[in-house]
């Protein structure tokens, strides 16, 4: 039974795209004592959280910031007030010339 578990989580962790060599560590350190976890493992599962939380974080990052945001507003308003100004200077021309 054991040691179709340990394939069993062997194919899953290969299946999500670990490296071979991991995933048999990982398998065989699991597989020897359920009760204390060792070491590897527990440094192992750290340092996948850590390169996850790093990804999620540069995912983020890709996605507009608020001062991106804030600079889009600004330009529109900008140029909102700019469309403003030049009617009113052509209605002032053409009440002047009209």
């Amino acid at each position: 039974m054991a040691k179709k578990q340990d394939k069993d989580l062997l194919k899953t962790l290969r299946a999500g795209g670990m490296r071979k060599k991991v995933a048999r560590v990982l398998t065989e350190s699991t597989g020897r004592r359920r009760s204390a976890q060792p070491k590897r493992v527990v440094e192992t599962i750290d340092n996948l959280r850590n390169a996850a939380g790093e990804l999620e974080r540069r995912v983020r990052i890709s996605q507009r910031s608020d001062a991106a945001k804030k600079a889009a507003r600004t330009r529109k308003r900008k140029a909102t007030q700019r469309s403003a100004a030049a009617r009113k200077g052509a209605r002032t021309r053409a009440r002047v010339r009209g």
